[in-house]
């Protein structure tokens, strides 16, 4: 009769609990993400494809502050108080409501993070101003506006499918 040896148990946990927050957080953003990114989005002709940027410190001009910065930092800046909607390892965000607009604002811990938030992002196009480690989604309209304030670079991502107006 042989004997079997005892399984050894891992101290790492489950895959598919090790994976639920990330999960949950990429579902969030990407529910949330068509709603803001509808209201906006056409081509101009200006901004470059959906290519990666070299990140870089941006300053936030009216403020002097440089970034990357907390949601509610960013939201204090932009004249609202968020209402946190993603507190994840991997990002937060929160949704601001004002008189001119509804926004997201999203930071990340890591450069990588935002990267692969906007690459996923991709998909429904868009423009978004891009600081470092952060992301605010706002009306292409108001985005210099946000820029003024905030710093940062406005990033237009190509989506996929059709362009509107069947160009």
């Amino acid at each position: 009769m042989s004997q079997q040896q005892p399984t050894a148990r891992s101290p790492r946990r489950t895959p598919s609990r090790a994976h639920r927050p990330r999960a949950l957080a990429a579902a969030g953003a990407l529910v949330v993400l068509p709603l803001v990114t509808a209201c906006g989005g056409g081509d101009d002709g200006k901004g470059a494809g959906g290519g990666k940027a070299a990140p870089s410190v941006t300053a936030a001009p009216a403020a002097g502050v440089v970034a990357p910065a907390k949601v509610e930092v960013i939201a204090g800046l932009t004249g609202c108080k968020p209402k946190i909607r993603i507190d994840a390892d991997e990002l937060r965000q929160g949704l601001c409501h004002t008189k001119k607009a509804d926004y997201l604002i999203t930071t990340f811990p890591e450069e990588r993070f935002k990267e692969t938030w906007l690459e996923e992002a991709r998909v429904y196009g868009g423009k978004y101003l891009v600081g470092t480690r952060w992301v605010v989604s706002v009306k292409p309209a108001l985005l210099e506006s946000f820029r003024a304030k905030l710093g940062g670079t406005i990033r237009e991502l190509r989506g996929i499918g059709p362009k509107p107006g069947g160009r």
